[in-house]
């Protein structure tokens, strides 16, 4: 079955006319501001330090460890007050963003401002009072680009479901490999898209232009990636949460990485094992939506449909933002402007593949922090994005704060002819490993090893710094996107991407 993209824009727009959003956006200021703020937080830091009381360092002093070793170490270390300042700001800063956050997301759920917040809890409840809407049902959509390796085992895990989904439907968007084949042959109905060239956004609008219509305010839409496998119980679980509380609006999974064996693979692994618990310490207040698999009710999607070029930015009638190199993401800030409930509650898991390489891994990381940062600068400051820019301003000083470390300690290592101990630092570095090892624990021995480790995290934290700062410069300077999948033909034939036509992770 082909689908057609029908043309349900408002009256005096032609189906090639894009809307333009008149509210000011940022654009490549996003990059500047976040510079700038950063640069400042971390000078204002460093004159503070500086203005300290200078005591000379102490002559190291020589000691035996465990009668075995001689060692040089030395007692010197920051004054209290000093400790307690630097405490006291970190503190103040997290106190800080979650009494923003808590106030705006307060606000939002108690506000009745219908147009501006149409899917804010109050506004929902009130709407949805006394009336029957059905049972909750979902329909599942896999896009899917030459996916004929990976997408069984996507379908697999959906059909096998605790709960199955009433339909799958898999978007093949511009296949030239059997992927719609497969698919049909394990039960899922398919949609090939037509002339779509705004890859996995183009594909997803083109099915839900036809589809929303058709379903009513307790049927989903679930969208998952055609490389990821759901958790038997993923489906039950979100589905009695639609259920028992009709403002939620959206639920996203949790993501575990996959069993790519290597080091870079590892450390992806650790990296998703702790954003899931910070999740699951958050009681599944999400982050972001993920592309893997998030769920959603056809009410979100058909509000956020009918308010992009005017709340929103976008083309009306679109569900996702073509123009955006991070769709889920900006979805996201999409249905949080619109005053969205969403959830990760922690039993919602996936498994996602992992980039096998650095290059890979670059790649990937370059076009979400890139989108990240693109999204923001769309939105513009709004109450209800105050985390994610937060977030953004926090991964900057953590820039400055790691690449720091790295030169005071390349600056000691060359300026003293002895290695010397020193018994603060140490203290200091053990709490750190300690908390980095406990937050890995669920994800195995070899997690664990990693972690204990610490000097390899922190190298690949460094790399994730410098693609940080990559995604600053190239907004900055307007330079242009120009990338796909991070995987290239050579290491994965079935996933190659034709330029412009398919479908991006």
């Amino acid at each position: 079955m082909e689908v057609h993209d029908t043309d349900d824009r408002p009256s005096g727009l032609s189906p090639g006319m894009a809307v333009v959003d008149d509210r000011p956006t940022m654009g490549r200021g996003v990059g500047i501001f976040v510079s700038v703020v950063v640069v400042s937080a971390a000078g204002l830091l460093g004159l503070a330090v500086s203005a300290g009381d200078a005591r000379p360092a102490n002559a190291p002093k020589e000691g035996v460890l465990l009668d075995a070793w001689n060692v040089l170490y030395d007692t010197t270390a920051p004054s209290w007050w000093l400790v307690l300042a630097a405490f006291g700001l970190a503190m103040l800063a997290a106190v800080g963003i979650a009494a923003s956050e808590r106030v705006v997301t307060d606000r939002v759920r108690r506000s009745s401002d219908g147009e501006r917040h149409p899917l804010a809890p109050r506004t929902v409840m009130a709407r949805t009072r006394g009336v029957d809407a059905g049972p909750v049902t979902v329909t599942v959509l896999v896009p899917a680009h030459n996916e004929q390796a990976s997408v069984s085992a996507t379908l697999m895990s959906l059909f096998e479901q605790d709960r199955p989904p009433e339909r799958v439907i898999v978007v093949a968007d511009n296949c030239t490999d059997a992927t719609a084949e497969v698919a049909r042959r394990h039960g899922a109905e398919v949609v090939e898209t037509v002339a779509n060239t705004q890859k996995k956004a183009g594909a997803l609008n083109q099915v839900l232009r036809r589809l929303l219509h058709t379903l009513g305010d307790n049927d989903c839409v679930m969208v998952v990636d055609a490389d990821t496998v759901l958790d038997p119980e993923f489906l039950a679980v979100a589905v009695q949460q639609f259920t028992d509380d009709r403002a939620i609006m959206s639920i996203g999974g949790l993501f575990y990485g996959d069993d790519t064996g290597g080091l870079v693979a590892q450390f992806q692994r650790n990296e998703y094992v702790r954003y899931s618990r910070e999740l699951e310490r958050r009681r599944g207040r999400v982050y972001v939506l993920t592309g893997t698999a998030s769920i959603f009710r056809s009410t979100a999607l058909r509000q956020v449909a009918a308010n992009r070029g005017s709340l929103l930015p976008g083309v009306p009638g679109d569900v996702y933002d073509t123009t955006a190199l991070t769709e889920d993401n900006e979805l996201t800030l999409a249905l949080k402007s619109l005053g969205a409930l969403m959830r990760s509650p922690h039993q919602c898991r996936v498994v996602t593949e992992l980039m096998p390489t650095w290059r890979h891994l670059w790649t990937q990381r370059l076009r979400w922090q890139r989108g990240a940062l693109e999204n923001l600068g769309t939105f513009g400051f709004r109450p209800s994005l105050v985390r994610y820019w937060a977030q953004q301003l926090g991964i900057g000083y953590s820039v400055v704060a790691l690449t720091s470390f790295w030169l005071l300690l390349g600056i000691t290592v060359l300026a003293t002819p002895n290695w010397v101990w020193y018994p603060f630092w140490l203290t200091i570095g053990g709490i750190f490993v300690a908390d980095r090892v406990v937050s890995v624990w669920h994800g195995g021995w070899r997690a664990r090893l990693l972690a204990a480790l610490l000097l390899p995290e922190l190298v690949y934290d460094f790399f994730l710094d410098v693609v940080y700062v990559k995604g600053v410069l190239d907004i900055t300077f307007a330079r242009k996107a120009t990338w796909g999948h991070g995987f290239d033909e050579a290491s994965a034939p079935h996933r190659a991407v034709d330029a412009g036509q398919g479908l991006s992770t």
